[in-house]
């Protein structure tokens, strides 16, 4: 069984690097063109159905793809929404810096532990119950950097831009990050603007700790 995580596309709060997290920003005319393009490149392969984060950036992303690839509406999956950063949400790094120096915590992050404990059970669950199948999952930054540090922990990191694709098997009870030449995964890398770190002042202080 295979799940293919794809980031949203771009919002105005990506373009201005404010952290976005729980808060439901819509995407720009930009993020819908570089979902069109994500759905064109998904459409080259058969699925048997598309799951999203209910927060606005990812279901109008999986609207879209849904739309490319010939696939009904997408069906909410809750424990994908996007990691809660607290206070810094709505913030610039600059800002951030300024109520938050060095390693201040922020008050009501949200821990990527935590995005771990309730993203990746679901994802299983998710799987378990599409046996044999190939589903696309849309999702945020900071929940595709959280399974990536859970089931590839010692895969170079590689930037998570919007609209990219990164491809999952269901095997032995978890997922494990497919390690092929595939098209699909290697065009979406060129097809969004900044990195998730770049656009995430706190996922940027996480990367400089590992």
């Amino acid at each position: 069984m295979f799940i293919y995580l794809v980031r949203h596309g771009e919002t105005n709060w990506n373009r201005e690097r404010r952290i976005q997290g729980s808060s439901d920003i819509p995407l720009n005319s930009t993020g819908q063109a570089q979902a069109k393009t994500t759905g064109e490149l998904l459409s080259r392969r058969q699925w048997d159905g598309i799951f999203t984060s209910p927060l606005s950036r990812a279901m109008e992303t999986a609207q879209i793809i849904a739309g490319q690839v010939g696939l009904t509406a997408p069906l909410p999956l809750t424990a994908v929404a996007e990691r809660n950063y607290g206070d810094a949400e709505g913030r610039t790094a600059a800002e951030v810096d300024e109520l938050y120096p060095g390693d201040t915590e922020v008050p009501g992050r949200e821990s990527r532990e935590a995005v771990i404990e309730r993203a990746l059970p679901a994802l299983v669950q998710l799987a378990e119950e599409n046996h044999g199948k190939s589903v696309i999952v849309v999702a945020h930054g900071g929940v595709i950097a959280a399974i990536l540090a859970a089931v590839a922990p010692e895969r170079r990191r590689t930037p998570i831009v919007n609209g990219s694709v990164h491809s999952f098997r269901h095997d032995d009870g978890t997922l494990r990050l497919i390690n092929f030449d595939d098209p699909i995964e290697a065009e979406s890398e060129n097809i969004g603007g900044e990195p998730f770190d770049a656009q995430n002042a706190i996922a940027r202080r996480e990367a400089s700790t590992q």
